[in-house]
């Protein structure tokens, strides 16, 4: 899950002629992501599923770092540093909104729409596998290049998880399925947004040691 995605920034393994195809692919894993962001962030609220949210904050915090990565292509270290204090404080931040959300829901006891969870889980199972299938080529490159791939492998247990979850809620008619998801990718957000605060910290304070004074 993009949670546990930090990317580290060294390309040295990618080569002229395999940088503007992978470019490409991920401008297309950047889209798909941010639209499923969208969707999921709809259907979330319609349909009362907290899980689904949850999912969204996972699908919005892989297309920023498909954002990142491709700025890393081009970027030096001060504009990756910003980009990665953003995504983290968004990845936090959104994780909060989800762990209150699930909270809340808790004390209403109100189950979500089992159909929606499903459909939409299934649909952004299809995004994330074509997303690996694209990326498949590039699983033995650096660590950014694998741990990119990674991501969008590792979303499918997301999704599957809130389909399973819809399931639960369709055969029990609680919400405890789905508030049960929740609370796991909500916690997996806010855990990989600090981390990410912290090592985009800590990578400032280290470039910030390695310049040479001026004066």
């Amino acid at each position: 899950m993009s949670a546990h995605c930090s990317h580290s920034h060294d390309h040295q393994h990618l080569s002229a002629a395999d940088t503007p195809r992978y470019r490409r692919i991920l401008w297309v894993a950047l889209v798909l992501n941010a639209a499923m962001f969208a969707v999921e962030i709809g259907a979330g609220f319609r349909s009362g599923s907290v899980s689904l949210l949850a999912d969204a904050i996972d699908f919005f915090g892989d297309a920023a770092n498909y954002g990142v990565t491709l700025a890393v292509l081009s970027m030096g270290l001060a504009w990756r540093t910003r980009a990665a204090f953003l995504k983290g404080a968004s990845m936090l931040a959104f994780g909060v909104f989800v762990a209150g959300k699930t909270a809340w829901s808790a004390t209403r006891g109100v189950p979500p729409e089992a159909l929606t969870m499903g459909v939409i889980g299934a649909m952004a199972l299809v995004v994330n596998v074509f997303v690996a299938v694209l990326l498949y080529a590039f699983r033995e490159g650096d660590a950014n290049m694998r741990s990119v791939w990674l991501c969008s492998r590792n979303d499918a247990i997301g999704n599957v998880a809130v389909m399973l979850a819809a399931l639960g809620v369709f055969g029990t008619g609680t919400a405890w399925p789905d508030l049960a998801v929740a609370a796991v990718m909500a916690w997996l957000a806010i855990s990989g947004g600090w981390s990410v605060l912290r090592q985009a910290r800590a990578e400032l304070v280290s470039a910030a040691t390695a310049s040479p004074h001026s004066h």
